[in-house]
């Protein structure tokens, strides 16, 4: 028998104990052992959870707890599960997590700790999709070209709404908070911060690339307007929160944005709060990864998933896939490197001489434009919609900061790339 503890009995720490008790025939089935909880912490005892297990709220009682074989951190945060995870691997304890964040700063470092002991972590990235077990395993005899993504829910939604619907942005923020998709504070989802920890967690697997949340290229979907949505539908193109991996030669840039996406790509036919995730492999071509990125159940499933495959084979060596020697000489593309054809929206006087000036700086910059439209805003203003064909990242930039100064621009200029 298979003895777990699960440090954190929220909504997915509540679905994992269910899981396990309601479908413990076919599990143990596929497994070839009993798995059972036997406790579990959370931060207040007075609260029903709706699960028949000894609760605690004290992490080291489960880390101590030396009939326990695998613990399951659903504790969120950084540092705190850090030290949790850390002490668990220390006793010799096999470890599932679901967290993301976690991971997004300190993989590498529970890699070296774990050893020959079992982590697994598939619900940390897209919920309920299989996408580290392909990565690590279905794809493993493959060089990954890239990955792209959407690999955020909320973000999805919203943008879903916008682009069908024509709802505003505050208008669909508010929706999706009161619907529970957004947290009161929606940053860490519109700010495109949970996209990035799950695409470093990739590119680490995929490439053996040891970044950071502050070393790459994030932006969110803040800026989008309705303006932005017409373009976009009027050029043939969706708009999306992407995470993007892709390899160039001996560099991998990694960057989370919003992005115009054709229309024709499969990742642009991904509505609502579904994730899908893109990966280009050398010998395997594409292959698209599809289904929910959030929610109790879901979520659960992947840990569940996981803690079968600890009873199956105890380990599945190394933890991110490789050694550390992976993809020897790869490092990290400085984000001003990027290349990209790039939309920007611009607000100026509508007077004469003004596009004139605009065009002369695009020119003075090496930026080449490909379309452009005018579209008046009120009285003597206008709306100057611009697409560029392949750009340097540090050249649009600099662009960006020229156009700002211009005595005709009335607000800071928004852009958003096109992939």
């Amino acid at each position: 028998m298979l003895r777990v503890g699960v440090i954190g009995v929220g909504t997915v720490g509540t679905s994992v104990v269910n899981i396990l008790k309601d479908n413990a025939d076919i599990i143990r089935a596929r497994a070839g052992a009993k798995i059972e909880v036997v406790s579990g912490v959370v931060h207040n005892l007075n609260k029903d959870r709706g699960v028949d297990i000894k609760l605690s709220n004290d992490p080291m009682d489960i880390i101590n707890d030396d009939s326990i074989d695998v613990v399951v951190e659903l504790m969120g945060g950084v540092e705190e599960p850090f030290k949790v995870v850390k002490a668990a691997l220390e006793k010799g304890k096999a470890v599932v997590t679901a967290n993301k964040a976690l991971l997004a700063y300190h993989r590498y470092e529970l890699q070296d700790i774990a050893k020959d002991i079992a982590f697994e972590y598939e619900a940390s990235v897209a919920g309920g999709i299989p996408i580290i077990n392909a990565l690590r395993e279905g794809l493993s005899a493959n060089h990954i070209e890239s990955i792209q993504g959407i690999m955020n829910g909320t973000c999805n939604y919203m943008m879903t709404k916008m682009m069908n619907e024509g709802v505003a942005y505050e208008d669909i923020l508010q929706e999706s908070q009161d619907l529970g998709y957004a947290e009161a504070d929606p940053t860490f989802d519109v700010g495109g911060f949970d996209a990035a920890h799950k695409l470093l967690i990739l590119a680490s697997i995929a490439y053996g690339i040891d970044a950071k949340p502050e070393d790459i290229l994030i932006e969110g979907i803040d800026k989008v307007t309705l303006e932005d949505i017409s373009f976009a539908k009027e050029f043939g193109y969706t708009i999306k929160l992407l995470g993007i991996a892709k390899r160039d030669g001996d560099e991998v840039e990694l960057r989370v944005h919003a992005a115009l996406v054709p229309e024709d790509e499969m990742i642009a036919k991904i509505d609502g709060v579904m994730n899908a995730i893109s990966v280009i492999g050398d010998k395997v071509g594409e292959t698209l990864y599809y289904g929910p990125g959030a929610g109790g159940d879901a979520t659960a499933s992947a840990v569940v998933a996981n803690i079968i495959d600890i009873a199956r084979s105890g380990k599945s060596s190394p933890m991110l896939g490789f050694d550390r020697s992976l993809e020897n000489g790869l490092k990290l593309k400085n984000r001003d490197g990027i290349v990209s054809k790039y939309y920007l929206r611009l607000q100026v006087a509508d007077e004469a001489g003004v596009l004139a000036k605009v065009t002369s700086l695009f020119g003075d910059h090496k930026i080449s434009i490909e379309t452009m439209l005018q579209r008046p805003t009120g009285e003597n203003a206008a709306n100057l919609l611009i697409s560029t064909h392949s750009a340097i990242e540090k050249d649009i930039q600099n662009l960006m900061v020229a156009l700002e100064k211009l005595e005709f621009i009335a607000s800071a200029p928004v852009m958003i790339r096109i992939v």
